[in-house]
């Protein structure tokens, strides 16, 4: 009798998933069509001049940034330029030569130093010995918090005290108090891998959102807090979702608080992806199945690294599987003659 009622359960499952996964694909963007870090319009033409071992459409992109106080932008364009410098860094090497003060050059070149010294088996050693760099591109750019940002980097890096990463944080915030890239920094640091805690994380994450602007990526803080400890705490084998503890409902409201942002851009947007993509795999982990396969419907062709990587060393491939399994939960779920979630043109 068990074993019947066993397969019985099995075949309606199929049925489910034969029945309303198809429809689950719509509104999704094909596997082949999914890009990983996928450039935007205004970095990409200076990432293919670079390849070239040509730096003026970076340096432009970059001066650009900096005179309009781009902050947001001006960050993520330095990493991404410094990412592919790691790799490629003739175009860097030439820029340098030619202005050796440009305060842009040497952003990037403080940020490659950093990159490079975390891969280092020596890295505390080599971040001290590059703290000059950095200490080079605050100075060339007083009003920038980026060189601030790799400062905080560096000093997780170096083992630094409270008391010095406070110092740091006041000269960042004093620059640009809801600065993303800043906030996320020092999250890592008080991060429980690092020199703080779960709870001292998740306060200064929510915090953090409280005070942000509408439609800041700093409101998402949260949800980056709850992926931290989920990374360092995942719960036994089995045990079942839902658990009641003070920590599941700040995780809860963190997924609540990111679904929410999300849904303020449109879909597709690069801009809010890595957050999507992290706000979907948080949901995932909590077994939110419906809410995580609308987030994967919003990144569009978008996906990022971050935090596949943090699960696979295949992050596309990560995403991919994660997203078709995702559809699947949703499908078995779904009663045979109900309406598939999300789905656009589902039958009753």
């Amino acid at each position: 009798m068990v074993r019947t009622m066993s397969l019985l359960r099995a075949l309606l499952r199929a049925s489910r998933v034969i029945r309303h996964a198809p429809r689950l694909a719509d509104g999704l963007t094909p596997d082949d069509a999914v890009l990983l870090d996928a450039p935007d319009g205004r970095i990409g033409p200076a990432l293919v001049a670079a390849a070239l071992g040509e730096y003026g459409p970076a340096a432009k992109l970059l001066a650009t940034t900096r005179e309009a106080a781009e902050w947001e932008n001006r960050d993520r364009y330095v990493m991404r330029l410094a990412y592919f410098a790691h790799s490629r860094g003739e175009w860097l090497s030439s820029w340098l030569a030619a202005a050796p003060r440009d305060p842009d050059a040497l952003t990037v070149k403080a940020e490659l130093a950093v990159r490079r010294a975390w891969d280092s088996p020596a890295r505390a050693e080599r971040l001290r010995e590059i703290g000059p760099l950095i200490d080079a591109a605050a100075q060339a750019t007083p009003g920038d918090p980026v060189p601030w940002r790799i400062a905080l980097d560096h000093a997780r890096g170096t083992h630094a005290g409270h008391t010095d990463f406070e110092s740091l944080w006041e000269q960042a915030v004093r620059r640009s108090p809801h600065h993303y890239g800043c906030h996320v920094a020092a999250l890592r640091y008080l991060s429980a891998q690092w020199y703080g805690s779960h709870r001292e994380c998740f306060d200064f994450a929510e915090q953090a959102a409280v005070d942000a602007l509408p439609g800041s990526l700093v409101q998402a803080l949260p949800v980056r807090a709850a992926f931290a400890r989920m990374e360092a705490c995942a719960p036994p084998t089995g045990e079942p979702h839902g658990a009641v503890g003070l920590e599941d409902e700040r995780t809860d409201a963190a997924a609540d608080r990111a679904i929410a942002l999300s849904a303020t851009y449109p879909v597709g947007d690069p801009w809010p992806a890595e957050v999507r993509n992290l706000t979907a795999c948080v949901l995932v982990r909590q077994g939110r199945w419906a809410e995580a396969l609308e987030q994967f419907r919003l990144i569009g062709p978008c996906a990022t690294s971050f935090p596949w990587n943090r699960l696979s060393g295949d992050p596309l491939g990560q995403f991919l599987e994660t997203r078709g399994w995702v559809r699947v939960q949703v499908a078995s779920a779904t009663p045979l003659r109900g309406r598939a979630p999300g789905g656009r043109g589902s039958a009753p």
